[in-house]
């Protein structure tokens, strides 16, 4: 009975606002003109995207493990854009930044979610590539169509579980000080220090979330790559080590684009040389970038989705110009 009481109690003393305001670009100068930006990032991200899922789906050769890993990443690209850009650009022009308390849970969730699938995608690319370089005669047997769909099927349980927890661990806090979020959306870190109650595990689950979802995926990205250039060295021609480097070129600047800025962001914070504005933008771009140069560095960079890019505007070209006649 004592027991029961003491729960209930615990459950009527939460708080929970039923609104926050998001004012991450409240203090920044210019910052119209920074909306006008992402509203450009946004829509080549949505087209960009859209056009590789749907070279993907249309043309047979292109159903390969590889590309179904490529259909993936365009997928969480265009889930993270979703997520973030509408609300953020529609949020402080039009003076709507007050968002429910379970519309910025959904919000918070969906955002790291598919930042997740991206940063984890790119550690299975770097896998394709470690099994294509390093074991190429086997490369067919080890990365099959069933064994690509366990890894990604595994990514999006592992994405899932993680955030699912962090969300919910949001629901245990009180919030009866401040309801402004000091950020650009629903940001895990400066919602839960909002909180008035004991945040210890949420602050323990940031750093999980950290270590494995962005540390854990960037060491074995490298370590790939490491071998990838053991194996290198191995290859005696000049001509053979460029022709596997190039297959990896569009990877590596994938990977250099995700984790550069979010690395940077993080050690200018532990150096304490950080400006809170050129935090929020930095971590702003950071998430609204690679989404927008996924697609545009793998068209220009992968010779078959070249080829096949120019093969279906000529058809298109060649169909206008008969419907023309």
């Amino acid at each position: 009975m004592n027991s029961q009481n003491s729960t209930l109690s615990l459950n009527t003393a939460l708080v929970h606002p039923p609104f926050f305001l998001i004012n991450g670009f409240y203090n920044v100068p210019y910052a119209k003109y920074y909306y006008v930006f992402l509203f450009f990032v946004f829509g080549v991200s949505v087209l960009g995207n859209s056009f590789v899922m749907y070279i993907i789906y249309i043309e047979r050769s292109f159903h390969t493990p590889k590309y179904l890993a490529v259909l993936n990443l365009a997928f969480a690209d265009l889930g993270e854009s979703t997520a973030l850009m509408p609300n953020l650009i529609a949020m402080f022009p039009f003076d709507s930044q007050y968002i429910s308390f379970n519309a910025c849970l959904a919000n918070m969730f969906f955002v790291f979610f598919f930042s997740c699938l991206q940063t984890l995608t790119l550690t299975v690319l770097a896998y394709d590539r470690l099994v294509a370089i390093c074991l190429p005669l086997r490369y067919h047997a080890i990365i099959t169509m069933p064994a690509m769909a366990v890894m990604l099927t595994v990514v999006w349980a592992y994405s899932a579980l993680l955030m699912i927890s962090t969300v919910a661990l949001v629901t245990r806090l009180s919030f009866c000080k401040s309801i402004v979020v000091k950020s650009y959306f629903c940001d895990h870190g400066p919602v839960f220090h909002l909180a008035c109650n004991d945040n210890l595990v949420n602050r323990i689950m940031a750093y999980v979330n950290m270590a494995l979802l962005l540390y854990l995926p960037l060491l074995f990205t490298v370590l790939s790559y490491v071998f990838i250039a053991g194996a290198l060295f191995k290859i005696a021609s000049w001509e053979g080590r460029f022709k596997a480097i190039k297959t990896c070129s569009a990877h590596l600047m994938l990977v250099a684009i995700c984790y550069i800025p979010i690395m940077g962001i993080y050690i200018a914070a532990i150096a304490g040389t950080l400006h809170p504005n050129a935090r929020i933008i930095n971590t702003s771009l950071s998430l609204a970038i690679p989404p927008m140069m996924n697609p545009i560095i793998y068209v220009l960079n992968t010779e078959e989705v070249k080829e096949f890019s120019k093969r279906l505007f000529s058809r298109k070209k060649i169909t206008a110009t008969e419907i023309n006649r």
